[in-house]
C-alpha cells in the first residue's frame, strides 16, 4: 500500500468499510440461497434435486478458485472485490428476471457462488496482508463477525415476507435483495486499492506469473505442517452451513414448519456464532486453538444430527443456538492459521486454496445429500453432515497448538517474532502495537526456530513497505 493511499483512507476507515462489504455479501447470498430452494419447491422440484441446485452455486467458484487467487496476489484485493460485487448484482437481476424456470435458477444460483467467491476470497486477503500477523486472531474475528451478521440478517428477509406461510413471496425477496447488492458494489469505492504489504514488491517467486511457478506455490502451501487437517475443518464447517442453509427449508415443509419459524432459526444460528466470534480472542486464550477447534466440531456435530429428530420448536431453537456457537468459532482460527503460515505475496493463492477445499465440499456434499435425501428426507441428510463434522473434529485433535500458529519469522526480525508471540498469547492490538513501537536501539532477540516447523525466507522488502507490521505510523489497526 502506498503512503498517499494510506493517508487518504485510513486504516480504520478502510477496514469499516471492508466490514460494510462483509456484511452486505452475506446478507445478498443468504437471503437469495433460501429464497432459491423455496422458489424450486414453488415449481415442484423434488427435493433430491435441491442438491443439484445448491451444487451449482459452487462449480463455477470451484473452476475459478485457483487463479482468482492469483489475480489477487498480482492485481490487487480491490480489483477483484469490484468484480465479485458486480456479478453479485448480476445475478439478483437474473434471480429476478429469469428465476421461473429451474435453468434460470441454475444459471443465477452459479452466478452468485461466482460472485461471492471472488468478494469473500478478496476480504480475507485484504485482511491476511494489511493488518500485521499479531493483530490476526482479533481481525479475522471482527471480520467473520460481520459476516455472521450478513448471515444473520438475510434469513430476517425470509422471515419478513414469509410471516406464517410454509412458502414465502419469492419475487418479493428477490426484489428487496437488490437493496443489499447495490451497497455491495459502493463499499467497494472507499476501500484501498495499489500495493499491499502482502501484494507489493514481492520476492520474484511469488510475483512470477508462469503456470510452473503458480503449481510450485500451491505444492509448497499444501506441504506446510497441518494444512490439509485445517483445509479439512473448513470444507466441512462451510459445507454444514451451505447444507443446513438448504436442506432446513425442507426439513421444515416435510414437518410442516412456517417458513417465518426456520427464517427465524437461520438468524438464530448466526447470531449465535456472532456471540463465540466476539469472544475469540479469550476463548482461544483460555483453552488453546486445538482444543477450541476439535471440541467445537465435535459439539456442532452432535447438535446438527439431533436436529434431526422431530422436536417442539423451541427445542430447535435451542439446539440451533449451540450450533451457532460452536461451529462459528471454527471458520476464523483456520482463516488466521492460513494467513500467519503463509510468507507475503502467497496469501491471496492460500486463501484461494482453502476457499476451493471449501467448494469442493459444497460441489459434491449437496449433491450427495441430494441422493440420501430421496430416501432418507432431509433429516437423513443432516445426520451426514453431522457424521463429517465429527470426523473432522476427530482429525483437528492432532493438529498441535503450534501447527495452528507456524510463524513466519527468521532469526533477527524483531517486530514479526513480536507479533507472533501476540499471536500465541492473545495480546490485544494495543500490547502488540506498545511491542512493535519500542526504540530502535533495543536489543534485538532472535525468533525462536523449531525443526518441525516450515522455514520461510525473510520477507525484507515487506518490512520497506510503509504498512508494513514495523512502520508504526500507517500500521492497520482495525
Amino acid at each position: 500500500m502506498s503512503t498517499a493511499t494510506t493517508t487518504r483512507t485510513g486504516p480504520n476507515r478502510w477496514f469499516a468499510a471492508l466490514l460494510v462489504h462483509a456484511v452486505m455479501t452475506q446478507i445478498t447470498s443468504f437471503v437469495l440461497r433460501p429464497s432459491a430452494a423455496y422458489r424450486a419447491i414453488e415449481l415442484g422440484l423434488p427435493a433430491q434435486w435441491l442438491g443439484i441446485l445448491s451444487a451449482s452455486y459452487a462449480v463455477i467458484p470451484l473452476i475459478i478458485a485457483l487463479p482468482s487467487g492469483q489475480a489477487v496476489d498480482r492485481l490487487g484485493e480491490k480489483r477483484v472485490l469490484a468484480v465479485g460485487s458486480v456479478l453479485m448484482a448480476a445475478s439478483v437481476g437474473l434471480y429476478i428476471g429469469g428465476g421461473r424456470t429451474i435453468p434460470g435458477l441454475i444459471a443465477a444460483t452459479s452466478l452468485l457462488g461466482a460472485g461471492q467467491l471472488l468478494c469473500v476470497m478478496a476480504e480475507q486477503a485484504m485482511v491476511a496482508n494489511r493488518v500485521p500477523t499479531g493483530w490476526y486472531d482479533s481481525s479475522f474475528g471482527r471480520y467473520t463477525f460481520a459476516t455472521a451478521m450478513g448471515q444473520a440478517l438475510g434469513p430476517a428477509f425470509i422471515a419478513l415476507f414469509g410471516g406464517s406461510q410454509t412458502v414465502p413471496h419469492t419475487a418479493a425477496i428477490f426484489l428487496a435483495a437488490t437493496v443489499p447488492t447495490a451497497l455491495l458494489v459502493l463499499a467497494v469505492i472507499p476501500l484501498p486499492s495499489g500495493a499491499s504489504p502482502g501484494t507489493g514488491r514481492r520476492r520474484p517467486a511469488a510475483a512470477d506469473g508462469t503456470d510452473d511457478k503458480a503449481r510450485g506455490a500451491y505444492a509448497t502451501l499444501l506441504r506446510t505442517r497441518g494444512l490439509p487437517r485445517a483445509l479439512l475443518s473448513s470444507c466441512m464447517v462451510l459445507a454444514a452451513v451451505e447444507i443446513l442453509t438448504v436442506y432446513l427449508p425442507a426439513l421444515g415443509t416435510e414437518r410442516g414448519i412456517a417458513s417465518g419459524a426456520i427464517g427465524m432459526l437461520l438468524t438464530i444460528r448466526a447470531a449465535a456464532a456472532m456471540v463465540s466470534r466476539f469472544f475469540l480472542g479469550r476463548l482461544s486464550k483460555a483453552l488453546g486453538r486445538r482444543l477450541l477447534l476439535s471440541s467445537s466440531l465435535l459439539i456442532s456435530a452432535l447438535t446438527l444430527a439431533l436436529l434431526a429428530v422431530p422436536m417442539p420448536l423451541g427445542g430447535m431453537v435451542g439446539l440451533m443456538i449451540v450450533f451457532g456457537m460452536t461451529l462459528g468459532a471454527c471458520q476464523p482460527l483456520t482463516m488466521s492459521w492460513v494467513a500467519e503460515a503463509t510468507p507475503a505475496g502467497l496469501r491471496g493463492r492460500a486463501m484461494s486454496l482453502r476457499l476451493t477445499g471449501n467448494r469442493l465440499g459444497q460441489t459434491f456434499l449437496p449433491a450427495l445429500a441430494g441422493l440420501l435425501a430421496a430416501g432418507t428426507g432431509a433429516g437423513g441428510v443432516l445426520v451426514a453432515i453431522a457424521v463429517g463434522l465429527a470426523a473432522a473434529g476427530t482429525a483437528a485433535r492432532g493438529m498441535g497448538d503450534s501447527a495452528l500458529v507456524t510463524t513466519t519469522t527468521v532469526a533477527g526480525t524483531k517486530d514479526d517474532t513480536e507479533s507472533a508471540a501476540a499471536a500465541e498469547t492473545g495480546d490485544a492490538p494495543e500490547t502488540a502495537a506498545v511491542a512493535q513501537a519500542g526504540p530502535s536501539s533495543q536489543t534485538r532477540t532472535p525468533a525462536p526456530r523449531t525443526t518441525s516447523e516450515p522455514r520461510v525466507a525473510p520477507d525484507t522488502d515487506a518490512q520497506d513497505e510503509p504498512d508494513a507490521p514495523g512502520a508504526h505510523s500507517h500500521t492497520p489497526r482495525p
